[in-house]
This record gives C-alpha cells, sequence and structure tokens, in this order.
C-alpha cells in the first residue's frame, strides 16, 4: 500500500495548478490532503471519482475556508472516522481517519503557533492528542498518521537550525512533545530509511526559499510500531508544486 500526506494549501487553488494530473501519475493507494480550506460542496467531486478515487472524505472546519482535511482511497473503507471527539479539535477540521481491514490511516493537520494565543493552543492540542492516540492504538495498533505536524522534529529536518531556535515549529518545547509522540510507538518513516540532509517538505513563499532550498521538514508518515518491519519506501516529493508543501509519503508491504 502507498500513502502519500500533502498539504495543498487550498484544494481549489492546486485543482488550479494541476493537481489532478499529478494525482493520476503519482496513483497512491491512500492520499492524505491538509488545508484543503473547502467544504465538498465546494467543489466538482466528480474529479476525483474519474482521477480512480471513488471514495473520498472530508473533514472541514466549521470556519469557511479555514484548515480541513481530505482522505482520497481507492479501495473502500471498513470505516471512516471523522474527527477526534473532542471538541475544539474537531471545530477546525484536523483529523480524519479510514480503517482497512490491516490498517488504519489518519490525516493530520496540527495547529501552527503563528502567536503566543495559538501557540498555548497548539501545546494543548498537542497534548490531548497524544492522550487520544494513545488509547486509539491500543484498538488499532496498526495506526499510520500522516499529515503536517507543524514541527521540525531535529536540526537536520530545518535550514538554519540556530536562527530557528526560538522559531515556533523548532522550538525546544515542541520538538521535546514530538520525541515523546515517537517514543510512544511511532516510526518517523522517512528517518527511518533516509539519513540524508537538505531534505524539506515545506519552504517559505518568501526570499526565494523553494529555489535556495531553504526548507522545513513538518510533514510526516508516522507509522506505529507494529508496522515497522513493513515499511519498504519513504520518501519525499519536491518536484509537486501546487503549495508552499510538498508531498511525502510511505509504501508498506501489507
Amino acid at each position: 500500500m502507498q500513502i502519500i500526506s500533502y498539504n495543498v494549501n487550498g484544494i481549489r487553488a492546486a485543482l488550479n495548478k494541476g493537481f489532478l494530473d499529478w494525482l493520476k501519475a503519482a496513483s497512491p493507494d491512500v492520499l492524505c490532503l491538509q488545508e484543503t480550506k473547502a467544504r465538498p460542496e465546494q467543489l466538482d467531486l466528480s474529479v476525483f471519482d474519474n482521477a480512480g478515487y471513488p471514495y473520498h472524505y472530508w473533514f472541514s472546519a466549521q470556519k469557511k475556508g479555514y484548515s480541513s482535511v481530505a482522505i482520497l482511497c481507492k479501495q473502500k473503507p471498513t470505516h471512516i472516522e471523522y474527527g477526534t471527539g473532542i471538541d475544539y479539535m474537531d471545530f477546525e477540521g484536523r483529523n480524519l481517519r479510514v480503517d482497512f481491514d490491516n490498517v488504519s490511516v489518519m490525516s493530520l493537520y496540527l495547529p501552527s503557533g503563528t502567536n503566543p494565543a495559538r501557540l498555548e493552543y497548539k501545546f494543548t492540542y498537542m497534548d490531548d492528542f497524544k492522550s487520544y492516540i494513545t488509547n486509539l492504538k491500543k484498538e488499532l495498533p496498526n495506526l499510520v498518521i500522516c499529515g503536517d505536524y507543524n514541527i521540525c522534529h531535529e536540526a537536520i529536518d530545518i535550514h538554519d537550525p540556530v536562527r530557528n531556535a526560538k522559531v515556533s515549529g523548532f522550538l525546544p518545547e515542541e520538538r521535546t512533545w514530538l520525541d515523546g509522540f515517537i517514543q510512544s510507538g511511532f516510526v518517523d518513516s522517512f528517518r527511518h530509511l533516509n539519513t540524508e540532509p537538505h531534505q524539506y517538505s515545506w519552504w517559505s513563499y518568501r526570499a526565494n526559499s523553494r529555489t535556495n532550498n531553504k526548507g522545513w521538514r513538518i510533514d510526516y508518515a508516522m507509522v506505529s510500531e507494529p508496522l515497522k518491519n513493513n515499511i519498504k519506501r519513504a520518501f519525499i516529493l519536491p518536484q509537486a508544486v501546487h503549495s508552499d508543501h510538498c508531498p511525502v509519503g510511505v509504501t508498506l508491504a501489507l
């Protein structure tokens, strides 16, 4: 099973930039989207059917044009879980999960800490999310959590670790949380198989950051420990340019 995750920074904008051609060429079994910024009634959903994804699920923020996640599948899941059941999280449309017989896949859009109030919100979210996942793994041990975590884990994951040490996304407290999340029973699939530096998934639109590869790796395909030996490939696709992010993915032998 090939799973790809992509923060599209607006699905309608991405569609106008050739997203469907990319989707047909990449052809993942499951595609997790973040920051779709649209409700399904605002889209022509038949384009996804025609691209080979008859099973698509959308979980939107209550605020129009904000946040929101989706999952596109080639095969029908056995169950779809919209949100976490935690009201303040689900208000912003940040979690969506599909279950198959031998694996469950979640699309996650973790908040950014753009100002002090949102940073506090982010830490609360992270703590509650970790507790939620700890309980969920008891029921669904074969879990893949794909998405935009809005955190760089290590210095190798950011182009300038020194000057960004006090910037949200690379704060010591955020990195410590991600350490703990991984140690609770997950594998960072990309770093499991790839140790090369300068591998990023997000670039600022400012100062030619993408051209100069001054990026951050904040998008992950986290795979639960029971599936560690099933990881056959993990990758980043920087050639896809429909967003300020690029897709990341993992291939599992199931």
